[in-house]
């Protein structure tokens, strides 16, 4: 039985849970980024924050393709929750400096968010194996 091996299981969490965020930064990347000219007209502020989100994503998404520890992984769970919650205000109040006019609820919107809730599970749970590892005797530590 080739699932019953806990030694790689324990190994594939972290290997999933990282593609899962790396993933997860790179279609919002991509999104943001191409929602960049529809913000054309509603001023600096907005395009500056698409512009800025569009760059950090594609820049955690990168560090973490390359293998960066445990403080990049936490970079990426603030910075998705970060995103969810300015979301979470243009919907109700709007952003002010960024984004004053409440915006609609919009499908696409919805699927962005749901996403970075993904990556942002998945960043949890990376943070939560990184903690319970730094706990382990040297010789229970799994060989990276």
């Amino acid at each position: 039985m080739p699932f019953s091996d806990s030694t790689s299981t324990d190994r594939a969490r972290p290997d999933l849970g990282r593609g899962v965020l790396i993933v997860t930064c790179a279609i919002s990347a991509g999104i943001h980024g191409a929602l960049i000219p529809e913000h054309l007209e509603e001023g600096a502020g907005a395009v500056g924050g698409f512009i800025a989100a569009t760059i950090l994503l594609m820049g955690l998404a990168v560090a973490l393709s390359r293998g960066a520890g445990e403080t990049v992984v936490l970079a990426s769970a603030i910075g998705l929750v970060g995103l969810i919650v300015a979301y979470g205000f243009a919907v109700a109040t709007g952003v002010p400096f960024l984004h004053a006019d409440v915006e609609p609820i919009n499908g696409l919107a919805v699927f962005t968010k749901v996403v970075e809730s993904v990556g942002l599970a998945a960043a949890l749970v990376l943070l939560g194996t990184s903690v319970h590892e730094l706990h382990l005797h040297p010789h229970e530590r799994r060989a990276e």
